[in-house]
């Protein structure tokens, strides 16, 4: 893959066979004839029509995955052949990586390096990890009184909705349907509307693999329409979701106004990078403050989209930072070279760009980017944008933009920086640069945060849990953890 050129990727992408129709029940299903136009971020072209899931659909996929739960075999299967089945996924999902990545670059802006290198390798190795893990979970037998035995045991949960955004289409569609089927749930999973196509073809190549109808399904369209449908469901058990605080309250809503079915919410972010000037490597951690923000065009939950700096090495740290931001190549997403790919839709590069035209408004100094970029391509591109002296009560501080936009804040000592730093309704992630091991200690436990990276962004693997406090939501993707959102725990006594 390190060796196709530009040429040869844009070829293979106009040779790709886009299909827009949902999955349902093992087959793909055109829907009731309603469809939308799919277009590119990268040129503005068309790439596919896509079948437009309205309150019929929802209720064919929910029902076939009611069927699949209530009396088809994979609740249950030992979980041992359930994990052998998944690793078939996973082993489909490494032969087809190409043209997923290629899907996903096409759909929503990445570059196609990223989609193949990042999100294709995180998408099969959560397949593989939860393969692995489904027989190796264990039930409890608590002691009691001689004359009875007690079991407390673990059971798949029922239907899943599992409701995903565009930014890591696959990776957390991954992250819910893995460990969702690992359990012996059944799924229905919604994309985002702006990145439907990689999903879809994710549920074609499941079934492909052996999974049984109705075990996954795959419908697409939108958050109003059929996110909703899915939300007051009152055939769905339990409703995970990725995405912003707002619509994240919807579907608390819809809940309520339903069966009470669980909710669980991994939603947005306001993450703060605290850098002291005792750093292990203040060259290092300002490359990894550039990537962190600019990777993935920014688009990200977790961005570290608050830099906070000692005041001492504030203007060494954020030069390096806007250094950086001006080397970065942005371009065409089927281009090797390129470093930043496109903003997902129009739409949301409008976003952005208001957010950088308040920064400027409310007194912020503008230190690189700022602007649309590549105008003659017909896609959505934007510059790396440094803001600095920017305020904590500035929207700037306070708001998720979702784009390659770092604010860059000072402060004087460390209770300063955890106040700075705990600012937030957010509570998703956090960084700490320091080389004393107690104050890593001492900050961590202080911040309020699911996830504190130290001395780095961005790392783990699928043996720890992710997720986030106050409104970033509740409950956790990854590890054995992800299991508890999709089982019921289950008292049996039996007096002997």
């Amino acid at each position: 893959m390190t060796d196709v050129t530009h040429e040869e990727w844009v070829r293979r992408a106009m040779s790709l066979d886009l299909s827009g129709a949902h999955h349902i029940d093992g087959t793909d299903d055109p829907g009731g004839g309603a469809a939308f136009t799919l277009v590119s971020p990268r040129d503005g072209r068309a790439l596919a029509q896509v079948a437009d899931a309205g309150q019929a659909e929802i209720d064919l996929a929910v029902a076939a995955a009611r069927r699949a739960f209530d009396s088809g075999p994979w609740p249950r299967l030992a979980p041992a052949e359930r994990g052998r089945m998944l690793l078939r996924v996973a082993d489909l999902l490494e032969e087809r990586r190409e043209e997923l990545a290629l899907t996903v670059s096409l759909e929503m802006g990445k570059p196609v390096t990223d989609a193949y290198g990042i999100e294709l390798r995180a998408l099969i190795t959560t397949f593989r990890w939860y393969g692995q893990l489904a027989d190796k979970l264990t039930d409890e037998s608590p002691h009691t009184a001689p004359d009875a035995l007690a079991l407390v045991t673990r059971e798949p949960a029922g239907v899943v909705g599992a409701v995903v955004p565009w930014n890591f289409p696959l990776t957390l569609a991954g992250w819910k349907v893995a460990p969702a089927l690992a359990a012996g749930c059944t799924v229905v999973l919604k994309p985002s509307e702006n990145s439907p196509l990689s999903a879809l073809l994710l549920g074609r190549l499941a079934t492909e693999a052996g999974l049984p109808p109705g075990v996954l399904n795959v419908v697409s369209g939108d958050g109003p329409v059929a996110g909703r449908a899915l939300g007051l469901h009152p055939d769905v058990d339990v409703l995970a979701f990725t995405g912003s605080t707002a619509v994240g309250q919807h579907f608390l809503r819809y809940s309520a106004d339903s069966n009470l079915k669980r909710v669980w919410l991994e939603l947005g972010g306001k993450s703060p990078n605290i850098i002291l000037p005792d750093a292990p490597d203040l060259e290092q951690a300002a490359a990894t403050a550039a990537w962190g923000i600019f990777f993935n065009q920014g688009e990200m939950c977790t961005a570290p989209s608050r830099l906070l700096v000692h005041s001492s090495i504030a203007e060494q740290v954020t030069e390096a930072v806007v250094a950086r931001a001006r080397e970065l190549r942005v371009g065409d997403p089927l281009d090797p070279a390129t470093d930043m790919g496109a903003l997902v839709t129009e739409a949301h590069l409008s976003r952005v760009e208001d957010h950088i035209a308040t920064g400027l408004d409310e007194g912020a100094r503008l230190r690189a980017g700022g602007g649309r970029t590549l105008a003659g391509s017909g896609g959505s591109f934007l510059e790396p944008t440094v803001f600095d002296r920017v305020g904590p009560g500035m929207r700037l501080a306070r708001e998720e933009i979702f784009g390659p936009v770092l604010s860059v804040l000072t402060f004087d000592d460390l209770d300063e920086a955890v106040r700075l730093a705990n600012a937030t309704e957010y509570g998703l992630a956090a960084a700490l640069w320091t080389s004393d091991l107690s104050t890593a200690h001492k900050v961590s436990r202080a911040l309020r945060a699911g996830t504190v990276w130290v001395n780095c962004y961005e790392e783990g693997d699928l043996t720890v849990p992710f997720g986030g406090m106050k409104q970033s939501g509740n409950g956790r993707d990854k590890s054995a953890h992800a299991l508890e959102k999709y089982t019921e725990l289950k008292t049996t006594w039996i007096q002997l």
